[in-house]
């Protein structure tokens, strides 16, 4: 198969969007994250522009990769300065790097507006920077901005920036669609054009942004016309609405055109890659993602779980294991036996069709009270270990009681009171907390421990409430959502009640009880 190569820009185009910041040391996890990814390009950004890019570049400098090339990016010469007299150029040719990455202008706009050269100059600039960093013993690749808008505005301009870089030694010229502007046709032609003209003397990439929604198919249209490296980023991450998508460029080279780009093991780490540079940016994932989100093989309809039930190519571009996902299916209003059984089975719990059509008229009669099992999968495995015959109840409630006393200094109490009976005996428990569900939990707790001491290690770690029907004011139906978790799991519950305090009961005995089932 023939290879495309990625070139990841992540820590220096994807640093550009808002809110990105990562440490010289979150970098180099990002380097060694993308290495195993497969990743055969990876630009550093600019070394010693601040110090954190000086204390990157030492920190990359002694990392041990598995095959990814380390890039330094500069720009070319500044207009009236001799490239050797260029203290940037001077960094970059003196950088550890084997691969230097010279961004020029292409467009004539800039030239009038930003750099104020003449067409003349402005090839000069890129010829003899190049030359530079060739004589120095650099891999070039000359990142040719806004060459789409430039190949619209004067495509024989455009076509002699890449002449003058490729002329001067550049190993690979890549395309860059810098404000995002293009669709897939014009990437396509003007793709093409320079193959035409370049394709046996340099390699061609291809650098597009996001701006039209078109990143990753302006990506793609560029690799069918010739392009074998593509430049992105993980996630998308970038100034304005991003770069290319990596993570959705990637499969779609390797399981949908055939190109050859990493080995399937690797592409098999795509999800776990992208959710890691998720976590070290502080950012939580896009459920929506294609490829790695937690919806992207997530099924909800009826006919759509049967559908997958017989075959999964019906409802599925691709096998989510290629990619390091699962396939999720979510119980609704919408479900059928199909989700029933998918959901059983997954929870390991055997239901026969009978007990299967129970379940399924509860689910949409408690989805229209308000219920969202999709958001509370263990409130949704209880409701089916009942159907089936299979729940075990840890007590039988006899009666609670919660009192808050707010006193004239301010000061505010909870106190609660439960009477419950576990295996024949009858426990009365009080306890006080810093809200209702607290002290109910703790008095809970204090009635039945000594029955069940794993309770000790169970914690209630998210509590969410909505307001269902707001127009009924204080009387609508509330909605509570409770996460759990103890040293081995995580767990989702749910309430619904007009009551929130019995809401957030109903929620929390579901808690405890899913953790001894």
């Amino acid at each position: 198969m023939e290879q495309v190569k990625l070139y990841d820009t992540t820590l220096r185009d994807g640093m550009q969007g808002e809110g990105m910041s990562l440490s010289a040391s979150e970098k180099a996890r990002v380097v060694l994250a993308l290495d195993a990814l497969g990743v055969q390009m990876i630009e550093a950004g600019f070394p010693s522009s601040n110090p954190k890019e000086v204390e990157l570049f030492a920190q990359l400098a002694e990392l041990e990769l598995q095959q990814a090339t380390i890039c330094a990016f500069g720009m070319t010469r500044r207009r009236g300065t001799a490239a050797e007299d260029d203290p940037a150029l001077a960094t970059l040719v003196e950088s550890f790097t084997p691969v230097v990455t010279l961004v020029g202008k292409t467009w004539a706009l800039h030239l009038e507006k930003v750099t104020k050269v003449s067409r003349e100059e402005n090839l000069a600039m890129i010829s003899e920077s190049v030359a530079l960093c060739r004589e120095q013993g650099k891999r070039v690749i000359y990142d040719a901005e806004h060459f789409f808008d430039g190949y619209r505005d004067d495509p024989g301009y455009a076509l002699a920036c890449l002449a003058a870089a490729i002329d001067a030694g550049a190993e690979n010229v890549s395309l860059c669609d810098t404000n995002g502007s293009s669709l897939p046709d014009q990437i396509a032609a003007a793709t093409a054009d320079v193959g035409a003209k370049f394709g046996e003397r340099a390699e061609l990439g291809i650098h597009v942004h996001d701006d039209a929604g078109c990143g990753v198919a302006n990506s793609l249209a560029g690799v069918r016309e010739g392009a074998r490296l593509v430049q992105g980023t993980i996630n998308g991450y970038g100034e304005r609405c991003g770069n290319a998508n990596l993570t959705s460029i990637l499969p779609a080279l390797q399981l949908k055109m055939g190109f050859e780009v990493v080995s399937d093991e690797q592409l098999a780490s795509l999800t776990e890659t992208a959710h890691l540079l998720d976590e070290l940016c502080n950012l939580t994932p896009n459920p929506d993602a294609p490829y790695v989100g937690r919806n992207a093989f997530a099924h909800k309809g009826g006919m759509h779980v049967a559908g997958i039930e017989a075959d999964a190519r019906t409802f599925e571009h691709i096998e989510p294991a290629l990619v390091g996902n699962n396939r999720n299916v979510l119980p609704s209003e919408l479900s059928g036996k199909a989700t029933i059984r998918s959901q059983a089975e997954q929870a390991g719990i055997e239901i026969d069709d009978e007990a299967a059509t129970r379940a399924i008229a509860k689910l949409k009669q408690r989805e229209h009270d308000g219920y969202h099992y999709e958001a509370a999968p263990a409130s949704f495995e209880l409701l089916l270990r009942y159907e089936a015959g299979l729940y075990k109840p840890l007590f039988r409630l006899e009666s609670y009681k919660v009192v808050t006393e707010r006193r004239a200094g301010g000061e505010v109490e909870t106190e609660a009171t439960i009477k419950v009976e576990v295996d024949g005996k009858h426990y009365l428990r009080v306890a006080e907390g810093n809200g209702p569900v607290n002290a109910l939990d703790r008095a809970l707790r204090g009635a039945i421990v000594d029955r069940y001491p794993h309770l000790a290690e169970i914690e209630l770690t998210n509590y969410k409430v909505r307001i269902l029907d707001q127009d009924h004011g204080t009387g609508a139906v509330t909605r509570v959502l409770l996460d759990s978790a103890d040293s081995e799991r995580e767990w989702g519950t749910i309430g619904v009640s007009e009551n929130i305090i019995e809401a957030s009961w109903e929620a929390l005995v579901d808690s405890l009880e899913y953790a001894f089932q």
